[in-house]
């Protein structure tokens, strides 16, 4: 195949249809800058947008309410089912489309949803509690009520809600083939969630108990029965780096209790400056707390 190997100055051929090519080239970039419009500037404004700071609602009395800012964090446990698995504490996030995003410079919705390991209070993994019931307006979550968790994502006027249905052929998640869990701006019943005791012994005895705060508990989809899990094995490739799966699915032990995939925290912001979540003030007390122990322990002598 014969090549142009002459530069555009070089008068041979369509020389003055190259100068006019290379010319409007140059005009449509610099149109496309002027209206940001380049992928640079698309993809620069979203990471804004996501990746901005955000403040969690300080829990008073030590419950969820209606209406807080909260994280959903599921807590460092080793995973015994797979040899690659991601490690520390996972935030639920909200994960766009990694091609839809430049595209456009609104979230696609449907939109996946994802674990990553964050624990600083941004757009994309900052969610609000927003109760069912309508006249249940900042009062305290309680368990078997059902309740929404919505997302803004950093955007002002857009209202994102998690969801989940039923799986099937053409619509389960990505890794596990399980029931998938998204992001959609309708509200249905399908975005009802439910806050479930961890101990299923006394599971009916903290039936209507307030919820409290940064401590683990359940979260069940209302249509489907179905617990929300975070698959520490199971990575995905997202606009953000590798992160992990989320589904809807009760794994269940050989006790018929609930795994740590299922535990999830509801994180609340801490009153103390230079702590955004209560997370980082538990931190020090645990390791203080496990120091005796080992002193303690006729083994380490």
């Amino acid at each position: 195949m014969a090549q142009n190997l002459y530069g555009p100055r070089v008068r041979m051929g369509n020389w003055n249809e190259d100068i006019y090519l290379e010319e409007e080239l140059m005009k449509d970039f610099l149109e496309k800058r002027d209206r940001g419009q380049l992928l640079i500037q698309r993809n620069r404004r979203l990471k804004e947008r996501l990746l901005r700071p955000t403040q969690l609602s300080v829990s008073a009395d030590g419950y969820v309410h209606d209406g807080d800012q909260v994280m959903l964090v599921n807590l460092h446990h080793p995973e015994t089912e797979a040899d690659l698995a991601l490690a520390g504490d996972l935030s639920l996030c909200l994960t766009p489309d990694e091609i839809r995003a430049h595209l456009r410079d609104e979230l696609e919705v449907p939109c996946d949803v994802s674990a990553a390991p964050t624990q600083v209070p941004v757009g994309r993994n900052t969610f609000v509690i927003l109760s069912a019931d309508r006249q249940a307006a900042g009062q305290v979550l309680r368990y078997g009520q059902n309740f929404r968790l919505a997302i803004t994502g950093g955007y002002e006027d857009k209202m994102l809600y998690l969801s989940s249905d039923h799986r099937t052929l053409l619509r389960s998640s990505k890794r596990s083939w399980l029931q998938e869990v998204y992001l959609t701006e309708e509200v249905s019943y399908l975005n009802c969630w439910q806050a479930v005791f961890p101990d299923p012994q006394l599971r009916l005895e903290h039936e209507g108990f307030p919820v409290p705060a940064n401590a683990k508990i359940l979260i069940t989809h209302c249509p489907t029965n179905r617990g929300l899990a975070a698959h520490r094995h199971l990575l995905l490739s997202t606009y953000f780096g590798k992160e992990a799966e989320v589904a809807a699915h009760t794994h269940l032990d050989s006790h018929r209790v609930e795994k740590p995939r299922n535990h999830w925290v509801l994180v609340t912001g801490a009153p103390r400056k230079g702590s955004p979540t209560m997370l980082d003030l538990r931190r020090p007390a645990t390791e203080n707390a496990c120091a005796p122990q080992v002193a303690a322990d006729p083994g380490a002598q």
